[in-house]
């Protein structure tokens, strides 16, 4: 199944003593790239869960954000910094002084100096930790899979929609290459008319310009390849895991016949469908850059 590499999921949970808030989101990128922001002290997650996460994630730029908050008052002691507590209350008195500033210190006043409290925690069971986030995190994964899903089979309609629009005007340049060879013997003959003044020409002549023509003009090989490729990319589209590099090779492919195909088209009508082509193909180009 056809992912996307851009989606979102978030899950917020009460598990065990904690309230934990995960969210995951991405966007494109040429490799697997993980980051994760925490709560402090809980920064021991983050490569369990870049393992956890590249488990189900081939390709993207990942960031994911967990939050945790203790709901156990036992498990977190506060302590006060009194000697700090005190210099930062002499400080602000002797500022009172020198400058004759109304003394106002409180207890809000010294809370705003949040280096005066020292915040305990008694040794974390990080096993304990993981798995309460793993919960959350199966929820925020689940939405975050579902949405680059959804992207997915989106891109997908879109690429096999261009991908027949295509094919129909392959279609046409194979049924307009023939009468271009056929109008240009015509209008060799008639140059070789006016040139020699005479209805007597070489028929021969004629017949091998215009096989000459015809050799250097056709674009069998090339429509035949193209064709092939849009065969494996549907191929690819069908199936599961990520193919958003492969997909990538096979759209330079089908730009290089069509550049081909225009380099030989002299026909002013195939020339504007080639160009049709290509604007098509840039477009697949596009959105197979947002694949997985």
């Amino acid at each position: 199944m056809i992912m996307s590499m851009t989606g979102f999921g978030r899950a917020e949970m009460s598990v065990s003593t904690r309230e934990i808030i995960v969210e995951i989101k991405s966007v494109n990128h040429r490799y697997f790239e993980f980051s994760c922001r925490t709560t402090r002290g809980y920064s021991f997650l983050e490569e369990k869960l870049k393992k956890y996460i590249g488990e189900h994630i081939g390709r993207g730029k990942v960031d994911m954000f967990v939050s945790i908050t203790e709901n156990d008052e036992s498990a977190v002691e506060v302590e006060l910094n009194r000697p700090l507590a005190s210099g930062y209350i002499s400080a602000m008195r002797a500022l009172s002084n020198d400058f004759q500033i109304r003394e106002d210190i409180s207890v809000s006043t010294l809370s705003r100096f949040t280096d005066i409290f020292q915040i305990h925690r008694p040794p974390q069971d990080e096993e304990a930790v993981y798995n309460d986030v793993k919960i959350v995190t199966d929820e925020a994964l689940r939405q975050f899979l579902s949405m680059r899903q959804a992207e997915g089979e989106k891109l997908k309609e879109d690429i096999l929609g261009r991908a027949d629009t295509i094919l129909h005007i392959v279609s046409e340049i194979e049924e307009r290459s023939p009468q271009t060879v056929k109008e240009y013997r015509e209008r060799l003959y008639q140059k070789l008319s006016e040139v020699l003044s005479s209805s007597n020409i070489d028929e021969q002549r004629i017949l091998t310009e215009a096989a000459v023509f015809a050799d250097k003009v056709a674009v069998d090989e090339e429509t035949v390849r193209l064709r092939s490729h849009f065969d494996q990319m549907k191929k690819f589209l069908e199936s599961s895991g990520p193919v958003g590099r492969k997909l990538d090779f096979i759209v330079q492919e089908m730009n290089r016949e069509a550049n081909t195909i225009g380099s030989k088209v002299s026909d002013s009508i195939l020339a504007h469908k080639v160009v049709d082509i290509k604007g098509e193909i840039e477009k697949i180009r596009e959105q197979v850059q947002n694949i997985e």
